[in-house]
Parts: C-alpha cells; structure tokens; sequence
C-alpha cells in the first residue's frame, strides 16, 4: 500500500518560512494532481495549493503571493514553500496525490505548522 511522507513542519515565528516535503513510499502512475490541503481542529480540510500534470496551479486567495506549490510527478514529490507566515496559517498541513487509478487519491498522515506571533 502507498504512504505519502510528509516532512518539514514546525514552529515559527510570524514572517517566518517552511518548506514542506512529501514523497510516496512507491512509485504511484497516472498522478493527474497533487496538493497540499491544511486543517485546523473543528473546521473542514481545504484546499492550500494544488499542481496538476500539466503544471498549472491554484491556491487558496489567503496565501497567494506567499506559498508556492512544486512537484515533480516522476519521483512522485509535492512541495509547497511558505514565506512570510501567519498565525492564521497554523493548522495541520496534509499532502494529497490523484491518480486516475484505483483508489483515485492518497492522503499523508498530516505534519502540524504553528505560526507564533
């Protein structure tokens, strides 16, 4: 079974930067997208950054300017480089890869960001 690898999550101060990693433990075919997702307790997960195959990308309209999403589909990598964070940015961060074969998406286990100010 898959497991996508999420590393790189942390405590920073407000201004602060973070990349966060992830990579899948096997070689995954037909990735159409990859993203980054964020949850904070009690909310709903949402969309942070999204790549597709054919590298165009969307964020979310709270971190645009600030993140950037990357990937690169034949080492099944998605990154996402946050600069100038916020405290409002302090959530569980969760990478998510879709693939146009059963089970259609894969979902890391979640790393935290903590945003001081």
């Amino acid at each position: 079974q898959v497991q996508l690898v999420e590393s790189g999550g942390g405590l920073v101060q407000a201004g602060g930067s973070l990349k966060l990693s992830c990579v899948a433990s096997r070689t995954i075919q037909s990735i159409y997208g990859m993203g980054w997702y964020r949850q904070v307790p009690g909310n709903q997960r949402e969309l942070v950054a999204r790549i597709t195959s054919y590298d165009s990308r969307n964020y979310a309209d709270s971190v645009k300017g600030r993140f950037t999403i990357s990937g690169d589909n034949a080492k099944n990598t998605v990154y996402l480089q946050m600069n100038n964070l916020k405290p409002e940015d302090t959530a569980v961060y969760f990478c998510n890869i879709e693939t146009m074969e059963y089970p259609y998406r894969y979902w890391g286990q979640g790393t935290q960001v903590t945003v001081s100010s």
